[in-house]
């Protein structure tokens, strides 16, 4: 559980999510415009919609910002995007996953290919990684939401499947299929979660030492630099040592 909080304390700690704010709202945003393309612009009747727009208020996307990616996806000079998701391993055998959002899909393709092999990763092929993680609707709470026990009983009735702990918060795990009905059916009960979206989420992960975990943070933070990756998971563990070594 340690590999995914570390890895965001540890951007934090680098000033990256202060740096990459406004790349962050661009995806977000972009999430927003294909998820209102693909059904009704209504969040409230568009349950991806709904997810997207609630992870984007969660990091605090001003309003104005949703609502005009929202209107652009019924705009006649909307971009068509295709989602694609590359899989590869980077340092040491993790298995890294890339979702990206592109209208070039032949830009993509080399842009991520690059990434990987500058980085000392390798690119595989789709479905040589992605075996090792588990699709999942992921919604988390800050420690002060209630006990274990409390979060534990708020996700059972709530029809989540898993509950994980750490210093940073409360993750409940659901079926990639149930996340809305589960965040809302959480809401209801703990109010609103920090964070809701969809993710892959490892089924074992690999230790690193310093070495190598700087090398996997450099493969990791070039392929998110780039505008058409929207997501960027790895299998990857790190001690607290190495962790405030980074």
């Amino acid at each position: 559980m340690a590999g995914h909080s570390k890895w965001a304390n540890i951007q934090h700690r680098k000033g990256r999510q202060d740096a990459q704010r406004s790349k962050l709202f661009s995806k977000l945003a972009k999430e927003i415009t294909v998820a209102a393309k693909m059904g009704d612009p209504d969040p409230d009747k568009n349950p991806r919609l709904r997810l997207a727009v609630k992870e984007a208020k969660s990091v605090s996307v001003p309003k104005d910002v949703i609502q005009r990616a929202i209107t652009k996806a019924s705009g006649s000079e909307s971009e068509n995007y295709d989602e694609i998701r590359y899989e590869g391993y980077g340092p040491n055998g993790v298995a890294v996953i890339v979702e990206t959002m592109t209208d070039n899909r032949n830009r993509t393709a080399s842009n991520v290919r690059s990434t990987f092999t500058k980085n000392g990763g390798n690119l595989g092929e789709t479905g040589s990684v992605s075996f090792m993680f588990d699709h999942k609707g992921e919604i988390v709470y800050p420690l002060e939401t209630g006990s274990e026990d409390d979060i534990m009983m708020a996700a059972i009735e709530a029809g989540a499947e898993d509950v994980e702990h750490d210093d940073d918060g409360h993750y409940i795990y659901c079926a990639d299929t149930d996340l809305n009905d589960v965040s809302n059916a959480l809401e209801a009960t703990l109010g609103e979660s920090t964070s809701t979206k969809l993710v892959w989420k490892p089924q074992t992960r690999t230790e690193l030492g310093l070495e190598d975990a700087q090398k996997l943070m450099k493969l990791i933070e070039a392929l998110e630099d780039d505008d058409d990756v929207q997501n960027v998971t790895a299998n990857f563990d790190i001690s607290d040592e190495v962790a405030a070594a980074l």
